[in-house]
């Protein structure tokens, strides 16, 4: 069973989601039956325009774009702190540098070549959301990529030569045929959408059901 996650390095709660996907799946393992669960990262741009290099917070970003004052913001980013919490996650909005993620997206493409993408998601959101790395910018990237077991030069290769520019907008591209305009959003099996930071156990029951409907679907035919 396949669940693809449309999401973005720069979404907070996509990390959330993720962690809290992971969770499910975990809730499944000791069933007499476990799904067995392969999950895919596509990507998703919510903010294209941004520079690589933002001037200011995240909270300023808050006041820029979605039209809310310097107060309101901030308590956004406390909810959301709160929330992520419960996750696990212990963000950092206070040392995050808020950026442009295309190429973070097509160094993940270039991961999951090399079957590590997984790891690679979940280095790029901790080092966004509770490092304070800069992810606009190659050297980070590749430094990342090198930490999860990929060959720096041919990280930093694929990045400079946009090899995988395509890949990211053939993910983007896919999001706007499915009608996906917020992330996360998960797609399970192609059949099923979810959408947003799902609790685990949400997550743990569809996948206990569609597994079963496959299971079901295989033993007619």
């Amino acid at each position: 069973m396949r669940i693809d996650v449309w999401s973005d390095i720069a979404c907070p709660w996509c990390y959330i989601g993720k962690r809290n996907l992971e969770r499910g799946i975990a809730e499944t393992a000791d069933d007499e039956d476990a799904p067995d669960v392969d999950v895919v990262y596509r990507s998703f741009e919510l903010s294209p325009d941004t520079p690589a290099d933002f001037v200011g917070g995240e909270a300023d970003y808050l006041v820029a774009h979605k039209g809310v004052t310097h107060e309101q913001a901030q308590q956004m980013l406390d909810r959301v702190t709160a929330v992520a919490a419960e996750a696990g996650l212990s963000y950092r909005f206070d040392a995050l540098h808020h950026t442009n993620t295309a190429r973070a997206h097509e160094l993940l493409h270039f991961a999951k070549v090399h079957g590590r993408q997984r790891e690679m998601a979940e280095r790029l959101m901790s080092a966004y959301f509770t490092e304070g790395r800069h992810l606009g910018r190659d050297d980070e990237l590749v430094a990342l990529a090198e930490e999860v077991g990929l060959d720096a030069a041919e990280a930093r290769t694929a990045l400079e030569s946009g090899h995988f520019t395509d890949a990211v907008r053939g993910d983007q591209a896919q999001a706007q045929a499915y009608g996906i305009t917020g992330v996360p959003f998960f797609v399970i099996d192609g059949k099923y959408g979810v959408s947003g930071a799902q609790p685990p156990a949400a997550f743990a029951q569809i996948a206990r059901q569609v597994w079963a409907e496959r299971r079901e679907s295989a033993s007619v035919e």
